[in-house]
């Protein structure tokens, strides 16, 4: 393993945060709630953004029906915060993020981050992948969706 320490640009991809999830096929739910949400736009920006993106396989752990009536026009506003609560200002490595307790996400609530040995958790979801680098921001791919709660 290289120990690659400077901050050198050309390590970054050179695709926004929308692009690099679409690329990594393992994002196809998460982009179609993000088009959804009317939210590319705002992730295709110039940030930066920390994503904690759930996988696919995280959107088939949700109850059923429950992604199908996020994604009806009439409960939008609940699909949007879903999502923001999924996105942190800011550019936060995997190590960056093992040292926080509690960031606020874009949604306005906070999200907890706890370490259990080797395991990242953020909300109710272990962090499966992580820095998954775009020109915008940071991906880590997490196992559940995390829901916010009701204000």
């Amino acid at each position: 393993m290289s120990n690659n320490n400077d901050s050198n640009v050309s390590s970054v991809s050179s695709k926004n945060i929308v692009d690099t999830a679409a690329a990594n096929g393992s994002f196809h739910t998460l982009g179609k709630a993000l088009e959804a949400a009317d939210l590319t736009n705002v992730l295709k920006g110039t940030g930066p953004y920390t994503v904690f993106a759930p996988t696919d396989a995280a959107f088939e752990k949700l109850p059923k029906d429950t992604l199908n009536n996020w994604l009806k026009p009439e409960n939008k506003a609940e699909l949007i915060s879903v999502l923001k609560y999924h996105v942190m200002p800011g550019r936060a490595s995997a190590v960056e993020v093992e040292k926080l307790t509690a960031p606020k996400m874009m949604q306005g609530q906070t999200a907890a981050i706890t370490k259990d040995g080797d395991k990242v958790r953020i909300g109710g979801a272990t962090i499966t992948k992580s820095d998954i680098t775009s020109s915008n921001g940071i991906i880590h791919a997490i196992d559940t969706v995390n829901v916010p709660t009701k204000q």
